[in-house]
């Protein structure tokens, strides 16, 4: 029996993008179950949805198969956001990382195909690896740096991801479909797990140094979790979404330095930009990539996505969200 559209699952949905996308199907009028273990996401990011009668929240892991088993019988819809999320957490549990990202999308796949439920999974830039040939298209090639170093555990889980999604939509028609994500940026995201914006605004508010890892001319587009949200949603609903990936993310690029001294401004922070080498954050042999710029034709043209809010519109919704004007 199909089960409604109408009725959705966020797996993790209870993080920082997890509960904006929550947030929005409620506001359609969407029936919304999301689990999540609560590891990197927080009942604060949901307590504003608590009292809606169509939102129910689960503590619980996504690698709990009688758990799945029980909530997936009960929609239609399943977007799968649960993941170890952050350098910090890849670098500090390289191996709980890794079995988390892979275990927690093969269970969430191979029990969305027994009633061939649509699946959007969302990926990450980090696939993309060391790959230096910008912007990034949807078919190019992944670099990835040395099995020894820690730090490619995350791109390569979620690469992983990407494939078993591409096997069960070729070989079981399951509806997969697959977004990477670029540096979404928003209230609500926490700088704990080595998110840059909100690290260097709450540095910039509390007047600390703001601290830029390496010489700060690795530059990032940053997207408004609002456009990315509602862009996710949209892929959901379309009808040639299945079997593709899509780029997701802004195109506006900015250096993680010029990002600092952004933030300083519109803060009006006399804090310090501090820079400090990459081996004293996370240890010898760190590699970062340089860039990460998103090539967006293909989302333009499936869905007509188009970003509606500019960086500055992004970190000043921030700045308010962490210092609200009195």
């Amino acid at each position: 029996m199909e089960k409604s559209k109408n009725i959705i699952l966020i797996t993790g949905g209870a993080g920082f993008i997890g509960s904006h996308l929550a947030e929005k199907l409620l506001s359609q009028g969407k029936e919304v179950f999301v689990v999540d273990d609560l590891s990197t996401g927080s009942r604060d990011n949901i307590k504003h949805l608590q009292n809606n009668q169509n939102f129910h929240f689960i503590e619980g892991s996504v690698l709990d198969r009688s758990l799945m088993l029980e909530v997936i019988d009960k929609v239609g819809q399943v977007y799968h956001l649960a993941a170890s999320v952050g350098v910090k957490t890849v670098m500090e549990k390289p191996l709980e990382s890794f079995l988390n990202n892979l275990k927690g999308t093969e269970m969430i796949l191979e029990l969305a195909c027994k009633n061939n439920l649509p699946v959007l999974l969302t990926s990450s830039s980090e696939v993309y690896g060391k790959n230096d040939s910008l912007p990034f298209k949807e078919e190019s090639d992944r670099v990835y740096g040395s099995a020894y170093n820690d730090r490619w555990g995350y791109a390569l889980s979620k690469g992983s991801d990407e494939f078993l999604a591409l096997a069960y939509f070729r070989e079981k028609k399951l509806p997969a479909i697959i977004v990477r994500l670029f540096n979404v940026i928003g209230p609500r995201q926490t700088g704990f797990y080595g998110m840059v914006v909100p690290t260097f605004i709450k540095q910039a508010l509390e007047g600390k140094s703001i601290i830029v890892f390496g010489d700060g001319e690795q530059s990032r587009c940053f997207a408004d979790i609002d456009d990315v949200a509602g862009a996710l949603m949209d892929l959901m609903e379309h009808q040639g979404a299945p079997g593709q990936i899509f780029n997701l993310g802004s195109e506006e690029e900015i250096s993680i330095k010029e990002l600092a001294k952004k933030i300083k401004a519109l803060v009006k922070s006399d804090s310090a930009i501090n820079f400090i080498p990459y081996s004293q954050a996370y240890g010898p042999g760190f590699e970062d990539m340089a860039h990460r710029k998103p090539d967006i034709s293909k989302i333009k043209q499936a869905i007509g996505y188009q970003p509606k809010n500019s960086l500055e519109q992004s970190l000043k919704k921030i700045i308010e969200y962490f210092h609200p004007p009195r």
